[in-house]
C-alpha cells in the first residue's frame, strides 16, 4: 500500500495580505507587505495585540500575539490597520473554493489553511512538488497573495513543512526527512508546542525536537501528561490522521475571477463567464448535486458590486445550461462600465439522483443527456490527462 501524500497550505501573513491588497485596490499608494507594518488593534487608542505582522516589521523582532505598545516599541514607525474580519471571511472562502476546484479533498482547519489529500489529482502532476508549484502560482495569479505548502505522508509534519522559510515556498518534511530537516529546531518550533511547554521541556534539558523525540515518553508525561505523549509522538513524525473531508454538502457552489484587464465588451465578459460555468458545473458534478439557483456577479472597475440571481427550471450541473442562464443574468445587469471582477455562484443544491418534476415543455430531453454523457467525458478526460487536455476552442 502506497504511503499517502498530503499538503498542508498556508497563507503568507494572511490577514496582512488580505488587507494590503484591499488597501491598493482603494487605491493607497503603498503595500503594506513591504513596509514595517501589522494588523491588530485599536489604531486611534494604539491598543490590543498583533493579528498579522509583514516581513519588513519580523526583522524589527516583532511577534504575532505581543501587545501592540510592545511592537510600537520595537519600531515606532510601525504602521498599523485595523482588522476587517467580514472581509477575511470571504477572502477565505474564494480561496477554498478555488483550492476545491484543484482537488475537491480537503480539510479546511482556521480561516487561511487547509489540508489537501495529493491522491485524487496525483495522476495529473508528474510529482507532488509541481503539484504545489502550480496550486502556489494559480493562487497569485488569481489571488495576489502568496501561500505556502508543506507536502508530506504525515498530516503533522506537512503542517511543520509549510512553517518552513517563507513566502511562496514550497517544502516537503516526509519521516525519512525528519533528522535532518526538523531535530535540529528549537522545541518550540514543534506543532502545539506552546510557551508554558517549552519553558517546561527547557528545564529538562530538552532543547531541540531531536531532543524531545529521544526523551523517554513516560518523563514527559509525568511533566505534561498526555500533552508529553502527543508531543513525542509529533516529534517521531507519528500521526495517522488523514485529511477529513466536509461532513456536510456545501449550501452553494461558485467561482469568481478578478481580470487582468477591465473588459469592456459582452463578448470579453461571457468568454470569461464561460469559463466559470466550466470550473462550477465540474465542481458540481464531482460533488454529485445539481444547482437549483444562479447568481451572476459584476464588480466594475469603480469597485461598484451588483448581482442578480434566478431560479433554474431544471435543477443542473450542465455547463451550456449554466451559461445560457449566466449570460442572461449579465444582459440584465450589465450597464456597458467596464468589468473588473466577474463571479457566478450556484445554490439551492440537491442530489444528482434526485427525482425532479418535469413539465410537458421539458419533454422529451435527448439534449440534455447528451449533453451530461459529453460533460462526463470530459471531466474523465481531464481527470486522467489534466485539466488542459482539452479546451474548448473559443478559448484558443
Amino acid at each position: 500500500m502506497r504511503e499517502p501524500v498530503i499538503f498542508h497550505i498556508d497563507v503568507n501573513s494572511a490577514f496582512l495580505s488580505w488587507t494590503a491588497l484591499a488597501r491598493l485596490e482603494q487605491g493607497d499608494p503603498v503595500d503594506l507587505r513591504t513596509i514595517p507594518s501589522i494588523v491588530g488593534g485599536d489604531t486611534s487608542t494604539r491598543h490590543g495585540v498583533v493579528l498579522a505582522k509583514s516581513i519588513p516589521a519580523k526583522a524589527f523582532g516583532i511577534t504575532t500575539g505581543e501587545p501592540v505598545v510592545n511592537a510600537l516599541r520595537k519600531c515606532p514607525h510601525l504602521v498599523m490597520a485595523s482588522p476587517d474580519h467580514n472581509m477575511y471571511r470571504l477572502k477565505s472562502q474564494m480561496l477554498m473554493e478555488h483550492l476545491a476546484g484543484i482537488c475537491p479533498d480537503i480539510e479546511q482547519v482556521s480561516i487561511d489553511e487547509c489540508y489537501m489529500d495529493y491522491t485524487p489529482i496525483a495522476g495529473n502532476y508528474a510529482s507532488p512538488e509541481e503539484a504545489a508549484a502550480f496550486i502556489r502560482h494559480s493562487v497569485f495569479e488569481k489571488f495576489k497573495f502568496t501561500v505556502n505548502v508543506g507536502i508530506s505522508d504525515r498530516k503533522v509534519l506537512a503542517k511543520m513543512a509549510s512553517d518552513f522559510e517563507k513566502p511562496d515556498k514550497t517544502h516537503t518534511l516526509y519521516q525519512r526527512e525528519i533528522a535532518q530537516k526538523m531535530w535540529p529546531l528549537p522545541v518550540s518550533a514543534l506543532f502545539t508546542c506552546g510557551h508554558s511547554s517549552a519553558e517546561t521541556l527547557h528545564k529538562l534539558g530538552i532543547l531541540t525536537i531531536g531532543d524531545l523525540a529521544k526523551t523517554d515518553p513516560a518523563i514527559l508525561e509525568a511533566h505534561l501528561k498526555s500533552h508529553g505523549r502527543c508531543l513525542w509522538q509529533y516529534a517521531n513524525g507519528i500521526d495517522d490522521s488523514t485529511v477529513v473531508l466536509a461532513p456536510s454538502k456545501a449550501k452553494g457552489i461558485g467561482n469568481s475571477t478578478t481580470l487582468s484587464s477591465d473588459a469592456t465588451t459582452k463578448e470579453e465578459a461571457c468568454k470569461v463567464l464561460l469559463s466559470l460555468c466550466e470550473s462550477v458545473g465540474r465542481r458540481l458534478r464531482a460533488s454529485h448535486q445539481l444547482a437549483g439557483q444562479i447568481c451572476t456577479e459584476i464588480r466594475y472597475s469603480d469597485f461598484r458590486n451588483v448581482s442578480h440571481q434566478m431560479p433554474i427550471d431544471i435543477p443542473t450541473a450542465s455547463v451550456n445550461l449554466l451559461y445560457e442562464d449566466a449570460c442572461a443574468l449579465f444582459d440584465e445587469l450589465w450597464d456597458s462600465t467596464p468589468i473588473r471582477l466577474l463571479g457566478i455562484r450556484t445554490s439551492k443544491l440537491v442530489p444528482e439522483d434526485e427525482p425532479v418534476q418535469l413539465s410537458l415543455f421539458d419533454f422529451p430531453a435527448p439534449r440534455s443527456e447528451k449533453q451530461q454523457k459529453l460533460d462526463a467525458a470530459l471531466d474523465n478526460i481531464r481527470a486522467k490527462y489534466g485539466k488542459d487536455a482539452i479546451k474548448r476552442g473559443r478559448f484558443l
